[in-house]
């Protein structure tokens, strides 16, 4: 009886399978960053080859030397760090604010609004447009043109909203009940319950400006305020020139060569 009684664990072959799944999974996803560090500890002609799977073939300091040594490298950094801590900040509370007011059912026009803000969302005025209305503002070449135009997003409003629709409308009920106005509901249930939601939306955010390189290519000419990206980008477009700058002199020697041969 008393073993009857016992719960049954899992197949162990199966938990052995569903562990090598897990395992696998990781590795594919650890193995990319693994790699990259390995391969930036190598030497120089082993890294060239791309042939380091396992271990660093070499040891080699070079490349942590020189952007240790790099200014222009730190104050990308700064800027970047300066663009994504306020955008984060204002698209969190951008999309609260908009999400709590479209998920009252009694805001007239709710319905009107949400279509609105549907339309921009597939359709867009285009480059042209966007920067004649940047010029105009005088966001030219300053640091705002990567924060405010960054700070309000459609799609992160829909999801804080459908979010919002989750929480039970007994809560809002009996805040209203015991006096709270609009702002102490918001402030003191939406806000508490939406901090998951709040959490997606600063990592999304986040790695959408840390990553973002486009928008400072066409409103900051300057270097001053670059963000990193942009700053990366154009070390592999010079090492990609000077690549191909070298074999083009290579081929051109070697043509010389066979002539005078």
């Amino acid at each position: 009886m008393k073993h009857k009684r016992r719960i049954r664990e899992g197949n162990p072959v199966v938990t052995i399978i569903l562990y090598l799944m897990a395992g696998l999974t990781a590795f594919i996803a650890l193995y990319p960053m693994y790699y990259i560090l390995i391969l930036s500890l190598s030497e120089p002609r082993f890294a060239a080859t791309m042939k380091v799977y396992l271990y660093p073939k070499g040891l080699d300091l070079g490349a942590y030397e020189v952007i240790v040594k790099d200014s222009k490298m730190w104050r990308t950094y700064r800027n970047t760090i300066l663009y994504v801590v306020p955008t984060t900040i204002l698209m969190v509370i951008t999309s609260t604010l908009a999400a709590y007011g479209l998920s009252c059912r009694n805001l007239r026009g709710r319905k009107f609004i949400n279509m609105y803000l549907l339309i921009p969302m597939y359709f867009s005025g285009g480059m042209i447009p966007s920067f004649l209305l940047m010029t105009r503002l005088g966001l030219y070449d300053s640091p705002l043109s990567q924060i405010l135009p960054a700070c309000f997003s459609i799609w992160n409003i829909i999801l804080v909203r459908s979010y919002f629709r989750t929480i039970p409308d007994a809560l809002v009920d009996a805040a209203r009940i015991d006096g709270a106005g609009i702002v102490q509901t918001l402030r003191n249930i939406y806000v508490p319950l939406g901090k998951p939601i709040f959490a997606v939306i600063a990592v999304y955010t986040i790695v959408g400006i840390w990553n973002s390189w486009f928008g400072a290519m066409l409103y900051l000419p300057h270097q001053e305020w670059q963000p990193l990206q942009l700053y990366l980008r154009r070390l592999l477009i010079e090492a990609q020139a000077t690549i191909n700058g070298g074999d083009d002199q290579l081929g051109g020697r070697r043509t010389d060569a066979s002539r005078s041969g």
